[in-house]
């Protein structure tokens, strides 16, 4: 008998489908070995095996949310007895507590923290310049991704790797990106309301809400978290001018590092501040331009020059900071990685705002009209929609 169903028997809702069968294992001082039907070699210590236990006892049933603490049981936990069961549990009898735990097969497949597992496990962005995405811009009808939980799984994980991705044929009603956000999670509120109509007008209180030429930026660095996803629906536009060009952050960063490593040094570890004030609020926040995590993988970019505060770091990394700032802004402004979009009536373009830069070129209000309306959706909405949208597919 084979285990298929992992629903109900680990600490999670997502399924864990069995791609690999253990074959033997092996009982060491302070882990357990197990080789796998592919020949690979998974080593789990026990105390990791018996903080992920998941009886009844450990993990509550309804919640699926762990009640047992790691610190209860002695740091020298050890297994009195190990085996495979006949269903390819592995199943553990501890010395401590008369403890009993089972591990379905696929769950701990999945969870196989080798270095090579884990580099398998690891998410890439795929970076674009300016020739790539012309060939590979994400697109789907506004039909398909209202209508279709297949199609909007294929339009996220694009939006997810590219970080754009763009949706056509939308009703040019007011507010109707709202249908669009909704299929992904709830709407980001700022100081710029939840809804905000991105048009020239007398009192404006943002570089957006002019006719001026915008230069390439992240929206709201001025936050500590800034907003993950930016959606700006085209209700029309036929003013000359006001295009739009977005950057792939990602693929400056990365170019940076390659050919300018001290400068891109400077830029991860070196914060700026951003300031983001007017007659009703000081939003201010300081951090570094690039982001990376613990894999050195770029997660973010935070970047705009009208919204940046006067450098204030020691005066030894002063000129380093500007160096790197320079050389950043100035790649941004090669072709190479510009993509120019006019954003046409009923077609409505979605970003990573913590990762591609946008700007838009002046146009004329003598000429005809532009009027956007956009919206945010912070960027762990779409990775959790992702997720349930993926674990519904398996399930």
């Amino acid at each position: 008998m084979t285990v298929t169903s992992t629903h109900s028997e680990i600490a999670s809702f997502t399924p864990y489908p069995i791609k690999h069968l253990p074959l033997n294992l092996r009982v060491g001082s302070e882990s357990l070995f197990i080789v796998w039907d592919n020949g690979h070699e998974s080593e789990y210590h026990y105390l990791w095996l018996r903080d992920n236990c998941h009886c009844s006892e450990c993990i509550a049933t309804l919640t699926r949310e762990q009640v047992f603490e790691i610190c209860d049981v002695p740091e020298t936990i050890r297994p009195l007895e190990a085996y495979f069961s006949e269903d390819n549990r592995l199943v553990i009898k501890w010395d401590y507590a008369d403890h009993i735990s089972q591990y379905h097969p696929g769950w701990l497949y999945s969870h196989c923290y080798s270095e090579s597992a884990r580099e398998a496990k690891q998410w890439r962005a795929k970076v674009w310049d300016k020739e790539a995405i012309n060939q590979t811009l994400p697109t789907n009808t506004y039909l398909n991704i209202l209508q279709s939980d297949q199609h909007l799984l294929t339009w996220l994980r694009d939006l997810r790797d590219y970080g754009i991705a763009l949706v056509t044929d939308v009703d040019c009603a007011p507010n109707t990106l709202i249908k669009v956000a909704h299929r992904i999670s709830f709407i980001r509120e700022t100081n710029f309301g939840t809804i905000f109509n991105v048009q020239a007008k007398a009192d404006a209180n943002s570089a957006a809400y002019t006719d001026l030429r915008l230069p390439l930026h992240t929206d709201l660095p001025t936050r500590e978290l800034q907003p993950g996803l930016q959606f700006l629906h085209c209700l029309i536009n036929d003013a000359e001018g006001g295009e739009s060009i977005l950057v792939d952050g990602f693929k400056i960063a990365e170019h940076m590092r390659e050919y300018y490593p001290d400068e891109f040094a400077s830029l991860s570890s070196i914060p700026m501040s951003f300031y983001n004030k007017d007659q009703h609020s000081d939003y201010r926040f300081r951090g570094t331009a690039i982001v990376v995590d613990e894999n050195h993988q770029i997660v973010e970019v935070r970047l705009a020059n009208f919204l940046r505060g006067p450098i204030d770091v020691p005066a030894h990394q002063t000129l380093a900071l500007y160096k790197a700032y320079r050389r950043f802004i100035q790649l941004t402004r090669e072709e190479r990685f510009q993509f120019f979009h006019r954003l046409n009536s009923g077609e409505l373009i979605v970003f990573d705002n913590r990762r591609v830069l946008h700007a838009r070129n002046a146009f004329d209000l003598k000429t005809g009209s532009r009027h956007l309306q956009g919206c945010y959706i912070d960027r762990d909405e779409l990775l959790s929609r992702i997720r349930v949208l993926e674990r519904d597919t398996l399930g």
